[in-house]
């Protein structure tokens, strides 16, 4: 049982956790939230076969409307004209080892109603982050590169729902 101290450091700890998030719920702060989209069903068309940036964009849509399979109920038809992982070498030693990648994930895509109506003009979106690398190192690397590949592809996702949420049907 916790003493009616106020030098106990329990209850201090208490103490103030308890003021910090009174302090945060006064001021409004919450965490940030995708979106709000103005329509109810959309569907995905034109990505490749098991697209990791499909997979993530459409689990993110499900949280709020329908995804349909097909375009002809859709109120939305996202169209996806590029979606690309792109890995270059920016640096590199005088032997040709490599020293430095560049990872991209880029996504060109346009929306429309079924019937035609352009809703959003052909877009294109680009995350791009550098990477050291090392030969004697090329498992962790290879893991390192899958998870910066997934924040990039996430952040495409969420900056391709931002366009998406100014769509009025």
């Amino acid at each position: 049982m916790w003493s009616s101290d106020p030098r106990h450091p329990g209850r201090r700890g208490l103490l103030v956790a308890l003021g910090a998030g009174a302090l945060l719920a006064g001021c409004g702060f919450q965490l940030r939230q995708p979106p709000r989209l103005a329509f109810r069903r959309i569907a995905l068309v034109g990505f490749a076969k098991r697209s990791p940036l499909e997979h993530e964009l459409a689990r993110q849509l499900r949280q709020q409307v329908e995804l349909l399979p097909a375009p002809d109920r859709a109120e939305v038809v996202l169209h996806a004209l590029e979606d690309l992982r792109e890995r270059s070498v920016v640096a590199s030693t005088a032997t040709a080892e490599v020293r430095e990648l560049q990872l991209r994930v880029r996504f060109v895509f346009r929306a429309a109603t079924p019937g035609g109506r352009e809703l959003i003009a052909r877009s294109s979106l680009q995350a791009q982050r550098d990477m050291s690398t090392r030969e004697s190192a090329a498992l962790a690397k290879a893991h390192e590169e899958d998870e910066l590949f997934r924040e990039l592809q996430a952040d495409v996702v969420a900056q391709t729902l931002r366009r998406l949420a100014s769509v009025v049907v």
